[in-house]
């Protein structure tokens, strides 16, 4: 089963061999990777895993002002990679699919599931966890802490991520889930889409008729099957340099304190995925012997450090982070 993973990527180079590895380790077999504008070597990492058959790697097609997510995922329809795939999975480099089925597989998901045409998982929004410094470790590692699977703040609808299978009677694939071409009545045919618990989605969800819902549904019993951690935020260090790359999806958006607190809801332990931590170093090891990858991921970690620190040089960033420390006791606690 050929299953390709979409994501659009700006200087995210230190998360790229986490997870590259963690998705093929749960059995994605392609990578199509957008980047644009990149200045930490992103760019130079992914190239040298393409010179390994590793990722596919394109240069964005978007014009500078047009969103740059959006506008990459109508044209990954059409690129060949997608074209030969069984499943397509549109997902971000700071998403991990926590598969508890089986062994753990996307194909695993796939059955337990009944082989739908679609399959939308519930977020879990993971905190940060109290961690100040970047440091070259496992962000899945790192950062344990997160809500009420079934609330994320006062939202008990959650946004979701999607696989999607080849006959889906595809419109364009979005960022959180693909929408249905005009010309197939859902009314008058079957659709099978589920959530992360293998049940059938909410129809208002499936027709989009809730505009302000097209990318969520409510998460409750949703995440029997599976759930997907979203390590948004990770370090306050890597927040900082988050901040000042901007929005890949949106041009103009940035991120500042609300999208923080609304996000770093650390009252529960989530620590289930960590069992994927032997197979995932060693793929990880498997992926660093490869000819250049190593010295690649360690200039993208040495990039990323210079600029945080760079950034604290600049008054607005101090602000930011001082105010991000006052709104998170986690912080206060570990930066003294």
């Amino acid at each position: 089963m050929k299953i390709t993973q979409v994501t659009c990527m700006k200087n995210e180079g230190p998360f790229i061999l986490e997870w590259v590895a963690y998705n093929r380790i749960i059995g994605v077999t392609d990578f199509l990777i957008y980047t644009n504008d990149c200045s930490d070597g992103t760019t130079v990492l992914l190239e040298t895993l393409a010179a390994e058959g590793i990722v596919t790697h394109l240069s964005n097609p978007a014009e500078p002002g047009q969103p740059y997510q959006m506008t990459a995922l109508k044209a990954s329809a059409h690129n060949s990679v997608i074209k030969e795939s069984d499943w397509v999975f549109v997902s971000d480099v700071d998403e991990f699919l926590d598969i508890r089925t089986g062994a753990g597989t996307i194909s695993d998901l796939i059955t337990a599931c009944g082989n739908p045409m679609a399959i939308s998982v519930t977020m879990r929004m993971m905190a940060n966890s109290g961690v100040s410094k970047f440091e070259d470790r496992l962000v899945i590692e790192q950062f344990t802490r997160t809500h009420d699977a079934e609330l994320w703040g006062d939202q008990k609808a959650i946004e979701v991520k999607t696989l999607t299978r080849r006959d889906f009677p595809l419109k364009f694939y979005g960022a959180h889930r693909p929408f249905v071409r005009a010309s197939f009545d859902i009314g008058g045919q079957s659709l099978p889409w589920s959530d992360g618990s293998g049940r059938q989605v909410p129809n208002p969800f499936l027709t989009v008729a809730n505009k302000r819902r097209r990318h969520r549904f409510p998460a409750a019993g949703a995440s029997k099957l599976a759930t997907l951690n979203h390590y948004t935020l990770r370090s306050l260090d890597s927040y900082l340099v988050k901040s000042d790359r901007g929005d890949v999806n949106r041009v103009h958006r940035s991120f500042q304190t609300k999208y923080w607190a609304a996000r770093n809801d650390d009252r529960h332990e989530e620590t289930r995925i960590l069992r994927r931590l032997p197979e995932l170093m060693a793929e990880i090891n498997r992926l660093k012997a490869l000819p250049g990858v190593n010295a690649a991921h360690q200039a993208c970690v040495e990039a990323h450090r210079d600029l945080a620190a760079q950034l604290l040089q600049r008054p607005g960033f101090t602000a930011l982070r001082d105010e991000l420390i006052a709104i998170s006791p986690a912080l206060q606690r570990t930066t003294g």
